[in-house]
């Protein structure tokens, strides 16, 4: 991938990913509240479950656009699933 066009879709990704951790209660207002997570967690699941997408979007913006992606699951799940 172009590395232009790698950094522009991370940074979107990130970008994404910060709007729904700060603006949660739009985010809730336009898809809605997700009545398992306020059943589980109480009255501001749905809140917890939206900040919690927003900061792994975040996560995954960056790993993308800073190219750190395979390093990331080389150190988190290269135990899981070794290489011949």
């Amino acid at each position: 991938m172009n590395i232009f066009l790698r950094i522009l879709l991370g940074l979107g990704i990130a970008a994404v990913g910060v709007f729904f951790t700060v603006r949660t209660r739009t985010v809730v207002e336009f898809f809605g509240r997700v009545d398992y997570f306020d059943q589980k967690l109480g009255g501001g699941g749905t809140n917890l479950f939206y900040k919690f997408l927003g900061i792994l979007g975040s996560l995954i913006g960056f790993l993308v656009a800073t190219n750190l992606w395979d390093a990331f699951l080389e150190a988190t799940l290269g135990g899981i699933f070794p290489q011949g």
